[in-house]
């Protein structure tokens, strides 16, 4: 229901901006299969995905010795004082904030692998900016929305997808034109993996690499 609110705001919007929106020029670029196609955010992904994963081994690590002391504690239970049964239990207690700590730091909103993700794919998107930019200017585009980003786009005509031009500005224009897509988003390249338990942030889904499919493009 918030969705569809949103996508009537949008629609609202348009209407009311149509007359002036008659008069200017505008298209939309397909971010996401862009970036898909860009070697250096290929690259990127996996540096990440690496990192993600020596991240994860760390965190299984932590878990594992506090399974171990958790086990050495009930089997030892039966022969410890008081005293002794308060300290263990408050290591126990200690070791578990820590691993859920680490990994809050690692995995967590704007975490370590947050900042790791925005640091390697800041200089694709940048190239994607200026490749856009440029068409913008070529074609003399007013506008260009990205047809991978928040705005819900309920329909697309192929007409006036520049994304294919954005590739040839980035010299990653192919033989088959670079087709273009089927109304419904696109994916890229598998993200890196987040903890599947545990962590206080859900792991993002695996995403395919992008296709595209649909008339050729215009002259």
């Amino acid at each position: 229901m918030k969705a569809l609110r949103y996508s009537l705001s949008v629609l609202t919007l348009v209407l009311l901006l149509a007359p002036a929106a008659l008069a200017q020029k505008f298209g939309y670029v397909d971010s996401e299969f862009v970036m898909g196609k860009m070697p250096a955010y290929a690259q990127a992904q996996q540096e990440l995905n690496t990192l993600s994963q020596n991240w994860q081994k760390d965190i299984e690590a932590q878990k594992q010795d506090l399974d171990k002391m958790y086990r050495t504690y009930r089997a030892e239970e039966v022969l410890l004082t008081e005293t002794q049964k308060k300290k263990r239990q408050d290591e126990i207690t200690k070791k578990e904030q820590d691993v859920r700590a680490y990994q809050n730091k690692i995995f967590g909103y704007e975490g370590q692998l947050f900042k790791k993700r925005q640091e390697l794919t800041r200089p694709v998107q940048d190239q994607v900016f200026e490749a856009v930019e440029k068409v913008a200017k070529k074609k003399q585009l007013a506008i260009i929305f990205d047809k991978s980003g928040d705005l819900t786009m309920l329909y697309t005509n192929p007409v006036h997808d520049y994304t294919e031009f954005v590739l040839e500005e980035l010299g990653l224009a192919s033989a088959d034109r670079n087709q273009p897509a089927q109304p419904g988003a696109t994916r890229t390249v598998a993200p890196p993996q987040t903890p599947a338990t545990g962590a206080d942030t859900e792991p993002e889904p695996q995403q395919t690499a992008p296709t595209r499919t649909g008339p050729k493009r215009r002259p």
